[in-house]
């Protein structure tokens, strides 16, 4: 069906439970990788790092509805004109395990209070997670970040 849609772009978008439990989203990355650029919010980076072999863990803290300062440490192109620290809104209460990054996932910014990852791609592809929300009112840059993610 999504194929038949020809999107341009895929943003797989927040949602409830784990990226195995959260529909076909896992099964829509695989499919596009080589073909579109996605980008996933909260479970949906959650979702990427799963498609490509990462895991899902407990995060040490539940951050629902609190605001943490996001540290940049390798520029993404929807970091494009985003300063190094900023204030974004986290929602979750799972993570990706830094432990369990597969070596075709570039991990590309941090949470400052409890180091938790935040920002991902795929090396090479036009694939990109964020698990903090960008689309926020309390996430600062968070329409930059979309807005650059859509002129890709």
């Amino acid at each position: 069906e999504i194929k038949k849609l020809d999107p341009k772009k895929i943003i797989i978008s927040p949602g409830p439970a784990t990226p195995k439990e959260a529909g076909i989203s896992i099964e829509v990355i695989k499919h596009f990788k080589d073909e579109k650029p996605i980008f996933g919010i909260c479970l949906g980076h959650q979702a990427i790092a799963e498609a490509f072999g990462g895991k899902i863990v407990r995060a040490k803290n539940m951050m629902h509805g609190k605001t943490s300062t996001i540290n940049i440490k390798k520029d993404m192109p929807i970091f494009k004109n985003i300063p190094k620290s900023f204030i974004a809104t986290r929602y979750h209460s799972l993570v990706v395990d830094k432990d369990s990054i597969p070596d075709d996932v570039e991990v590309t910014a941090f949470s400052e209070d409890d180091k938790e990852i935040m920002a991902l791609q795929i090396k090479n592809r036009p694939i990109f997670g964020v698990q903090f929300h960008p689309e926020s009112i309390m996430s600062q840059f968070g329409y930059e970040i979309i807005d650059n993610f859509l002129k890709l």
